[in-house]
């Protein structure tokens, strides 16, 4: 069974970046597509970005100029870069197995002055 734990939210300024870590345990992770998703408060949870197993990545198009998805494998790792952060990108962030359907507990990002 995967498990994927969450780290490098926080609170930060517009304009700001944070990179999120999706670390996996329990199974290698290595040949699955790993997503990231939000949920802002009152709003439908979306998906973010997703990454295939050959490192294929896919961002939404409203923050594919400022959100990155990679992979190390050699970590069981997904990463989120977020740069030039807006307000509106205030949410907890989730990571997602899609091919096992494992969730993460999220993580809150806040962006505020």
């Amino acid at each position: 069974q995967v498990q994927l734990v969450e780290s490098g939210g926080g609170l930060v300024q517009p304009g700001g970046s944070l990179r999120l870590s999706c670390a996996a345990s329990g199974s290698d992770v290595s040949g699955h597509t790993i997503g990231w998703y939000r949920q802002a408060p009152g709003k439908e949870r979306e998906l973010v970005a997703t990454i295939a197993r050959a490192a294929i990545p896919r961002v939404a198009y409203h923050v594919k100029t400022r959100f990155t998805i990679s992979r190390d494998n050699a970590k069981n790792t997904v990463y989120l870069q977020m740069d030039n952060l807006e307000p509106q990108d205030t949410a907890v962030y989730y990571c997602h197995d899609l091919t096992v359907d494992s969730w993460g507990q999220g993580i809150q990002v806040t962006v505020s002055s």
